[in-house]
């Protein structure tokens, strides 16, 4: 059986567009005026806890109502035609739980037929080759490792060949090892013609392997483009420096205090190997003890904070996640 993931974009140019969507909990305004054209790619939002990105999700994939605004899914309306755009897509959240008593095989068949697939195990069987989980597929999953777990939800999700897929913070938890496999099949749905709307907290991996990546905070993006022309909002070299002693401030010339991270300073200029003594010196005249000093270009975790500032996280503990979490592990 050939892979079925190829889609043709037909007649609508972008399978996912959101138009001043926007969504209210009592008096906090958790997706304001939202609006986005999303085509065939990997498509990163991130932000900080609380920032809107799951009651984004849970709109777009019909789990939430909008209070104002509209989006649709490959052409269909989020609101008027719900069944269809749910027989369109697949959601994989964060805290996704396979049974832990079947069989990965068993798992997938599962969800196969609760989508009504016409050929439940041949598909299943499908789906887990393109996973890499055959060998295992008749041993039950509680021996399944976290990135196994991960990947027999993402079987799951695909078993009915959908357009588009959600994934919600799909490697939290996971070693370096496992969310590498798990990008390199994220990337490989992409490539076969599948759109993929990830948020993820994980920086570097949206920097990696997102085409491009939209930074939402309070509920309204702040910018939406490729992670190299992001990195282009700050323009400049930035310097770390490790203190010891109370910041207080100095004045160096083309040289810009950023932010603070602990006891790290960050600073942005134009020459950063020209300016590192100049900023070591003024460190010192001002009475801190530099520890050490480093200059690099931007990452998108620059970007990230210059656009939404080293905000403490004020979001409530979840539990079920943390549970979910660590049994993945």
């Amino acid at each position: 059986m050939a892979t079925t993931y190829r889609h043709n974009q037909s007649v609508h140019e972008y399978p996912l567009v959101t138009h001043s969507l926007t969504k209210g909990f009592g008096d906090l305004l958790a997706v304001d005026n939202l609006t986005l054209s999303v085509g065939t790619e990997i498509f990163g939002l991130v932000g900080p806890n609380g920032s809107g990105k799951t009651t984004t999700v849970l709109m777009l994939t019909t789990l939430l109502d909008p209070d104002s605004g509209d989006a649709t899914i490959c052409g269909y309306d989020i609101r008027k035609n719900p069944r269809r755009v749910r027989e369109s897509i697949s959601y994989v959240p964060q805290d996704m739980a396979v049974d832990v008593r079947l069989s990965g095989r068993e798992n997938v068949i599962m969800f196969a037929e609760l989508y009504g697939v016409k050929n439940p195990v041949e598909q299943s069987n499908e789906v887990l080759k393109i996973l890499d989980l055959l060998d295992r597929a008749d041993e039950r999953a509680k021996v399944y490792s976290g990135g196994m777990r991960r990947r027999l939800e993402l079987a799951q999700a695909l078993v009915h060949n959908p357009k588009i897929l959600f994934l919600d913070e799909p490697t939290v938890g996971l070693d370096v090892a496992a969310r590498k496999k798990i990008w390199e099949h994220i990337r490989t749905l992409r490539n076969d013609g599948m759109t993929v709307f990830v948020t993820t907290h994980y920086m570097d991996e949206a920097d990696r392997y997102c085409d491009r990546v939209a930074i939402i905070d309070h509920g309204r993006i702040q910018a939406v483009d490729t992670p190299a022309r992001l990195k282009g909002i700050i323009s400049q070299d930035i310097i770390s420096v490790s203190i010891s002693g109370k910041f207080t401030g100095i004045d160096v010339p083309g040289v810009s205090f950023a932010h603070q991270e602990e006891d790290t300073l960050i600073f942005h200029c134009e020459n950063g190997a020209a300016a590192l003594p100049l900023v070591k010196d003024a460190l010192s005249d001002a009475g801190n003890q530099v520890l050490s000093m480093s200059v690099r270009q931007p990452s998108l975790d620059d970007v990230f904070l210059h656009l939404v500032g080293p905000g403490e996280d004020k979001s409530p503990f979840k539990s079920s996640t943390f549970r979910n979490m660590m049994g993945k592990r």
